[in-house]
């Protein structure tokens, strides 16, 4: 049986399953466990252009080997060895062999990328690749690129390369994969890193001026490619939250959290104007509408249930965030039901559902949305804002959180 080498990836946007189901190599997380046989490679033999091992090593299908292009007369190609001690896995967009853990676009509100003909991708085909040891302390690695079917990775005359000190190449991929590793851990006390870039050989770099301009940023030598608890993995289109073992086993379950469900719905929160009993719905039933959601007022926090208050009667067209007036305080605000956060990998602690994601409703413990606000994380090619984990809408508002006032019954 294979036993646990490292950590589990949670996709940003999915809150705890894709809108489809996960099937295959597309889900919303995925455990790494060490593999039956060792699949790791590392750098060997350096070829100088045009020469017939250059040649060979690209053919040769059960070779791994980087090309770096750096005019059309130059080439160095980079053999890859096998590695006994280490296992690979790869994340990209392609759906072919190589990639391990396929990932798509994601657009605010939990939704996937459908009309690829609308909206290109920017994440790439062959992304990234993280290399753990197959022995303790299961340390693991993160590259940017990842070997495709003829296991080579080849890049362009446009791609940033260069030779380093030791005669080899590197470079870094068209969008970049970028990392940041959290400040003490990932739990109560955690604070957000700063964001770097990954090159394909697993040297730290500062940002670029945008994901993809020529110019590299400098490199920070005393920083690692070692993914930590909680570390961030952005591929320009797609964020995952990178878990390990250790860590996971201190964060909240599912059965958890619905313990925290119902101990919240046996308080009978009731609804001011209606009257009404509220309840969150089951975690299996996260994105359909009941009749006794719990709506909020984001602006002040107070719970409601669904009422035509002041505005439209319709709650699909209410959902759409139309500002409303509160009756409790008059606050003016988004009306929006609330939605338990149902992916256990996004709490730094196992605490009452207290808080709110602004706009998007999403409820889970006043530390994790604490967390969560604080992160600027990559939007575009240059642009970086917080959002909500559970569904990567951009968050609003001075904190982007609120405290939740529930009613109680009146008997």
């Amino acid at each position: 049986s294979a036993e646990f080498c490292s950590s589990l990836s949670s996709v940003f946007r999915c809150n705890g399953s894709l809108p489809c189901g996960d099937k295959g190599r597309r889900k919303s997380r995925f455990a790494l466990c060490r593999r039956n046989k060792a699949n790791g490679v590392k750098p060997s033999t350096v070829h100088m252009s045009c020469t017939p091992q250059a040649a060979k090593a690209v053919s040769n299908k059960e070779q791994h080997s980087i090309s770096y292009t750096l005019s059309r007369a130059q080439t160095v190609v980079v053999e890859y060895t096998h590695d006994s001690n280490t296992d690979m896995f790869q994340i990209g967009r392609s759906t072919e062999s190589p990639i391990d853990f396929v990932v798509t676009d994601t657009v605010p509100g939990g939704q996937n990328q459908v009309d690829s003909q609308t909206l290109q991708s920017t994440i790439s085909r062959f992304a990234c690749r993280i290399i753990c040891q197959r022995n303790p302390p299961y340390s693991a690695r993160i590259y940017a690129a990842g070997f495709d079917t003829s296991k080579n990775i080849f890049l362009g005359e446009k791609a940033a390369k260069w030779r380093m000190q030791d005669g080899q190449m590197d470079a870094l991929t068209t969008n970049g994969v970028l990392v940041m590793h959290p400040r003490h851990g990932f739990c109560q006390d955690s604070k957000p890193g700063q964001w770097r870039e990954i090159s394909v050989c697993g040297n730290v770099f500062t940002l670029r001026e945008t994901r993809s301009a020529q110019q590299r940023g400098n490199m920070v030598e005393s920083e690692s490619n070692e993914l930590v608890d909680g570390s961030l993995i952005d591929l320009c289109g797609a964020t995952l939250l990178w878990r390990t073992a250790e860590g996971l086993s201190l964060t909240p379950t599912v059965k958890h959290l619905e313990a925290l469900r119902q101990e919240l719905n046996a308080g009978r929160p009731q609804c001011p104007v209606g009257f009404n009993t509220l309840a969150f719905p089951s975690l299996r039933r996260k994105d359909v509408l009941d009749e006794k959601q719990p709506w909020a007022y984001l602006r002040c926090g107070h719970v409601h249930g669904y009422h035509g208050w002041g505005g439209r009667r319709d709650p699909e067209v209410e959902a759409e965030c139309q500002e409303r007036e509160c009756p409790m305080c008059r606050a003016r605000g988004p009306y929006v039901p609330l939605w338990l956060g149902c992916e256990p990998g996004f709490y730094v602690d196992a605490e009452s559902p207290t808080h709110a994601f602004v706009p998007c409703g999403h409820v889970c413990s006043e530390k994790t949305t604490v967390y969560w606000s604080q992160i600027p994380l990559p939007h575009g090619t240059h642009a970086f804002h917080a959002a909500c984990p559970f569904c990567i809408q951009p968050l609003s508002g001075e904190t982007g959180c609120v405290k939740l006032i529930f009613q109680s019954p009146l008997d």
